[in-house]
């Protein structure tokens, strides 16, 4: 097993012509790899670059986070979390790095307090 970090990942997941290198090399490394640890701040990166670099909206984003979910060479750290807050990623308005937050709180029964609004509608917070 071998981690990988967010670049790694995205050149994975995405087709970017202008990265076909970087694509090629990752791709391979995936190929001659048995499983790729993929870190939890790496998840939330990946989100984040999908957005704001890709410009993938939350339907996409969410049908490759159920791939990485899946596939049997991606070991997610805490995938119970991770598949947690994918679901309340792709039912709520929050960010998934805030649905993330809120799972880890939830699982030590703990309640979340915040100052966003979109987080705050979710069950298991509470809107300052």
């Amino acid at each position: 097993m071998i981690a990988v970090d967010t670049n790694v990942l995205v050149r994975i997941l995405v087709n970017d012509p202008d990265a076909s290198l970087q694509m090629q090399a990752a791709r391979a490394l995936l190929v001659n790899s048995s499983v790729l640890f993929v870190p939890q701040i790496v998840q939330v990166e990946t989100v984040w670059v999908l957005e704001s670099a890709y410009g993938f909206e939350k339907p996409s984003i969410c049908k490759i986070l159920d791939h990485l979910l899946h596939h049997p060479q991606f070991q997610l750290q805490s995938a119970e979390s991770f598949t947690t807050a994918v679901t309340l990623f792709r039912k709520h308005s929050a960010d998934f790095s805030d649905c993330l937050i809120l799972t880890e709180a939830t699982a030590r029964q703990l309640q979340l307090y915040t100052f966003d609004k979109k987080l705050g509608r979710i069950k298991g917070t509470a809107t300052l």
